[in-house]
């Protein structure tokens, strides 16, 4: 059997929320799967991704109905590269593959450069080579951290190793609670306090 992905990485795929997958599932608009040897009871295959992909991409343009019919067309004929959805709309299911495919080789690439190894950072996923915990990179992006910034502090990473952190932590995120800087093993040089701008208190009458 062809590889297969958790709901997460199928998020991360199609670039469609975690919660609107589950959904997804949850209403079998997608149908799920369970890989032999793995405990995955709600994996999707490729042609799910595509359907999930599709049927949030073409969105509320057709009926859930149509857009049932629509993946009807698209499994009875899987290499056409559009499908006619209906007089005046063309759906371009071989771009959709091509957007797919390319984040696939984003995430087997993120894969081989992230993992966890004995007696770093006490097990959590770094870059192979580094120090650094790929999800601390994806946060500090998130928190609105400049890539030149990061880059600087961290000088053995790469700009293309920032796009990889992202992608790998949207598909496989922690559990539990988010890891603080001591977690990580890293103490705080010097802190700021900023005071708090005070405002008048507000007349009262007399």
């Amino acid at each position: 059997m062809s590889r297969t992905f958790s709901p997460a990485e199928a998020a991360a795929l199609s670039g469609i929320g975690i919660k609107a997958v589950h959904n997804a599932i949850d209403k079998r608009i997608v149908d799920t799967v369970t890989s032999p040897g793995s405990s995955r009871r709600r994996a999707l295959t490729k042609e799910g991704l595509l359907r999930l992909k599709l049927w949030y991409g073409v969105g509320s343009t057709l009926a859930a109905a149509r857009r049932q019919r629509l993946f009807e067309e698209i499994k009875a004929a899987p290499r056409a590269k559009t499908v006619k959805a209906d007089d005046l709309l063309i759906i371009d299911v071989e771009e959709a593959r091509k957007q797919l495919a390319a984040r696939m080789s984003d995430l087997k690439e993120a894969e081989t450069a992230i993992g966890r190894v004995k007696g770093v950072m006490g097990g959590e996923p770094v870059f192979k080579g580094t120090r650094v915990p790929a999800r601390l990179v994806a946060a500090m992006l998130e928190q609105g951290a400049e890539e030149w910034d990061i880059l600087e502090g961290y000088p053995s990473l790469t700009p293309r190793m920032l796009e990889l952190a992202k992608i790998w932590t949207a598909a496989h995120p922690a559990r539990g609670r988010p890891k603080s800087m001591a977690d990580y093993g890293w103490k705080i040089k010097s802190s700021v306090t900023v005071p708090l701008k005070s405002y008048p208190r507000p007349r009262t009458r007399s």
